[in-house]
């Protein structure tokens, strides 16, 4: 039963589903109509692939504000695209961490790019995408969660301050004087995640400094304005003078590499 259960919420998120969805609810028309419709529009409509990179996949997952207690059917989706896999940063946490470090970072990035495309996954799309049972994502999200880590899932969806995801956590360590190399057997993440982590995080600080508004600031770096408030709240909470240092000479050395050259037009 538990299986065909699976296999029938997962037949209801894809985009077939979601258009028909789409054409009933929104056009008001029958379920037959709708299915003809779709029909038609296969014949005539590809699936665009051009800005979809290598390792992305599209997926369908719950809106972010879509209520709960409703049937799957009645659920507001969205289509969203994935990371599953990251190439060259991927196949470096393998290397150094092992096959379920891995599954457990694709896991947490899955989890935000889902949010920052106004989504929000299940343990069962977590599952689907990883090729895993859903009892494995149950497991890894016990031993995250015990690591103090937020993983914002369908079930797990609340507001940004009762606990950090990677990311924060991963800023956080880097405020408290941790190097990058400390970071990543830490956090089983790789280097170069962790280089652009905190190259994002100095970005945001300097423009809040200067007064950018936090919708103003995600759009500017094409990032989630959860991430935004989240990054913000780490800055807050790290008003040590040594991590002020350290963020300090950050944001002077990337002042210094986008400031205009000397006789240039």
């Amino acid at each position: 039963m538990a299986k065909n259960s699976t296999l029938e919420r997962q037949q209801v998120k894809t985009s077939e589903q979601r258009f028909k969805q789409m054409l009933q609810q929104e056009f008001h028309l029958a379920p037959k109509i709708a299915q003809a419709v779709l029909e038609e529009a296969q014949v005539h409509l590809l699936e665009p692939v051009e800005t979809q990179r290598p390792g992305q996949q599209l997926a369908i997952v719950a809106k972010r504000k879509a209520s709960h207690g409703r049937a799957l059917r009645e659920t507001e989706l969205t289509q969203i695209r994935w990371t599953v896999d990251a190439g060259a940063e991927d196949r470096q946490v393998r290397q150094q961490h092992g096959s379920k470090a891995l599954r457990q970072v694709r896991l947490q990035r899955l989890l935000l790019e889902a949010l920052e495309q106004d989504g929000v996954a299940s343990q069962e799309d977590l599952a689907q995408a990883l090729q895993v049972s859903v009892r494995t994502i149950k497991r890894d999200f016990e031993e995250l969660q015990q690591q103090g880590l937020y993983l914002p899932s369908r079930g797990n969806l609340q507001g940004i301050g009762r606990g950090q995801t990677h990311k924060a956590q991963i800023i956080g360590y880097w405020l408290r004087g941790a190097t990058y190399d400390q970071i990543s057997q830490q956090t089983h993440h790789a280097v170069s995640s962790i280089q652009r982590y905190i190259q994002t995080f100095v970005r945001v600080i300097d423009l809040y400094q200067r007064h950018f508004r936090i919708g103003q600031i995600a759009q500017l770096l094409q990032i989630g304005p959860p991430l935004v408030q989240e990054y913000l709240a780490v800055f807050q909470s790290h008003a040590q003078a040594e991590c002020r240092q350290r963020l300090q000479e950050q944001l002077e050395r990337f002042k210094a590499a986008t400031a205009p050259k000397k006789g240039a037009l």
